[in-house]
């Protein structure tokens, strides 16, 4: 038996501006940072060791991650992975979501964020907000960082490095993911086994703590989210 726990970060501050963030590397705000320490009590009351932590390469979930580890009194290093990264929102990064929408159409904005194959226009090179202009990601060759994606793009690099570097752990070792909406989205498709339909009605919460258990052959044994108050509906087949 093993668990898997997703944490997607807390409020970043381009959440509470409700802009597009996707590889923009930014923080997360007071709420956030409450949001994590939440988090990480809420993990602690369930007595589990952790083995191995794993984050993105951007500050939001990595100091998620460290207002956890803090709680749990775990000076384990963790280990990031640009393919954890949040999905790359191409042209639409650093817009407004309800300006955008007034410009271009609520459902437009929402096929945009959540249908499965859809993805903006590249974003050009010469923007400041291009992964290659963000000292973030100086070590990611540049041929893999992208100029846009759709959730199914993310969701081949996620899930790709997940069964290379990640699935064989479980079983019975137990690992904790803070990443982002989209990289958990993905795992959470995969994971639960929804459909290419559905995927756009799961929502994850920032910084409320995604728990799987697992038996031995990775078969679900229970999945549900540790604040209950903020817990989202779950798709689980």
């Amino acid at each position: 038996m093993s668990f898997l726990i997703l944490v997607r970060h807390g409020q970043s501050v381009w959440n509470l501006e409700n802009r597009f963030t996707g590889w923009v590397d930014v923080d997360l705000t007071k709420k956030g940072i409450s949001e994590a320490e939440k988090a990480g009590s809420l993990i602690k009351e369930k007595n589990i060791e952790i083995n191995f932590y794993y984050s993105s390469l951007q500050s939001r979930a990595n100091n998620t991650l460290k207002i956890i580890q803090k709680i749990l009194n775990d000076k384990k290093d963790f280990i990031r992975a640009w393919q954890l990264n949040e999905r790359h929102y191409g042209a639409l990064t650093g817009l407004n979501k309800i300006e955008m929408g007034k410009k271009i159409g609520e459902d437009k904005v929402y096929e945009f964020r959540r249908a499965w194959d859809v993805k903006p226009e590249a974003l050009n090179k010469e923007s400041p907000y291009h992964p290659i202009n963000i000292s973030a990601y100086k070590d990611v060759p540049t041929e893999v960082i992208p100029d846009t994606e759709s959730l199914k793009n993310t969701y081949e690099r996620v899930t790709k490095y997940f069964d290379e570097e990640i699935k064989q752990k479980l079983g019975n070792k137990n690992v904790l993911i803070s990443a982002h909406g989209n990289s958990i989205r993905a795992l959470c498709k995969k994971i639960l086994k929804i459909d290419d339909n559905q995927i756009s009605n799961l929502e994850i919460p920032t910084g409320n703590p995604l728990i799987i258990e697992l038996d031995k052959n990775s078969k679900i044994i229970k999945c549900e989210y540790l604040d209950k108050e903020r817990a989202k509906d779950l798709i689980v087949f």
